[in-house]
């Protein structure tokens, strides 16, 4: 007789049936690029999200399988996994969703705010308004120059926009622009692609990180492929096993997607990610010109950490199975022990076996003891009382005193 399924599962069952290709969700193809997928995703995250479709379940279930069809798609492994074996091979269970703070209201953003302060890995988006503002053209652009930093404050979920211009050889060197924040505030630094009818969509972001006293992002077109470490991939599996935490320090180490800047106008924007207060920051704009030495350092290192996350690779199942070992070295070390021990004992038992003295019995030794003691006891008495009596009859009495009188005399 098969199981009873409750309701529940059967509509879990017939959702994972009704699930639709990620490819076909997003509108891509299956040879797209990271970047190509992440410009369609952002486009259908801000056309269904809830923020612009109030009461709209269909768009609220669209929202909803476009950011799973995400999640799938942006994660190497898993877009990997997808592609030999579909749905079955992917642990729907563990996506990352995104949180848009400006959509939570405030009881929720204040449980965020703790789960984040306990050390729980909370991923935010940028905020739905925002973005809908600078892909209809309608955010104010600061200009921004060339070794010329800019100090200012930005609330909370909202976003300051700057541009500049760079020219052929200034692309051809290299361009860096970093944000600093001294109070350690969270920001996300953000790259816009232009569009025809002069708005902006989003196409990089950065979140900021803690680098000593402050927290920074930045973003480097060197001409060459320059990585970034997101420090949230994998964070639930491996606060479950300190292991899996080093070992997977590494995974979120992936290339930005664009390597290089075209001479022309380009437009970043600073994007206030705190919970509550607004982010004090500081950005600047920086050509790579001098900073020759720099670009062949850094090349050169992050080259290392890619040979060292293929070394970690292979040590983990070296560890693994070292472990394993150890573990069962350990389980028998404690079994043999148990088992000398036990034979021991045996052994000293069939020792005291040979002899033929009956065993004394503690019990009856104990009593025997007792009833010396109390005879002894009474024994010591008696004798005192026999020394007192002698000692009683050696002293006169003063009745028994023989008195001389003389019987001549009157008395």
């Amino acid at each position: 007789m098969p199981p009873h399924r409750s309701k529940s599962e059967k509509n879990d069952g017939m959702a994972k049936q009704l699930r639709r290709d990620p490819y076909e969700v997003l509108g891509v193809a299956r040879n797209s690029t990271d970047q190509e997928i992440k410009s369609a995703y952002r486009k259908m995250a801000l056309k269904y999200h809830p923020d612009k479709n109030a009461n709209d379940p269909v768009a609220a279930d669209m929202f909803k399988e476009v950011t799973f069809s995400y999640n799938i798609l942006s994660d190497p492994d898993k877009r990997r996994q997808y592609d030999t074996a579909g749905f079955e091979a992917v642990e729907a269970d563990n996506q990352e969703l995104e949180l848009d703070l400006s959509s939570l209201g405030a009881v929720n953003t204040m449980f965020a705010a703790l789960f984040s302060k306990l050390g729980v890995p909370i991923k935010t988006t940028v905020s739905a308004t925002v973005l809908e503002e600078a892909l209809n053209g309608v955010v104010t652009i600061c200009p921004l120059f060339l070794w010329q930093p800019v100090s200012r404050k930005v609330e909370k979920q909202r976003a300051h926009f700057y541009s500049f211009t760079i020219t052929e050889e200034e692309a051809r060197e290299g361009f860096v622009c970093r944000v600093q924040s001294s109070d350690k505030s969270k920001f996300k630094l953000l790259y816009f692609d232009l569009e025809e009818n002069g708005g902006l969509s989003l196409s990089l972001q950065e979140d900021s990180a803690k680098t000593g006293k402050v927290t920074s992002a930045g973003m480097y077109f060197l001409g060459f492929p320059v990585y970034r470490l997101d420090q949230t991939v994998n964070s639930v599996a491996a606060a479950k096993d300190p292991d899996t935490a080093f070992f997977k320090k590494l995974d979120g180490f992936q290339p930005c997607e664009i390597t290089e800047l075209k001479p022309g106008r380009h437009v970043f924007a600073v994007y206030g990610d705190n919970f509550f207060k607004s982010v004090s920051y500081t950005i600047e704009a920086i050509c790579a010109t001098s900073f020759i030495e720099e670009k062949e350092n850094l090349r050169t290192v992050e080259a290392e950490i890619l040979s060292k996350r293929v070394e970690l690779s292979k040590f983990e199942t070296e560890y693994r199975e070292v472990l394993a070992q150890f573990t069962e070295m350990t389980s028998r070390y404690t079994k043999e022990m148990q088992e000398i021990d036990e034979l021991l004992k045996q052994r000293n038992e069939i020792h005291a076996s040979y002899t033929t003295v009956p065993p004394i019995k503690r019990s009856s030794s104990r009593n025997k003891s007792k009833g010396a003691s109390k005879e002894a006891k009474e024994d010591g008495e008696v004798r005192d009382r026999k020394h007192y009596m002698r000692d009683r009859t050696k002293k006169k009495k003063w009745y028994n005193i023989q008195l001389k009188v003389d019987k001549r005399k009157p008395c």
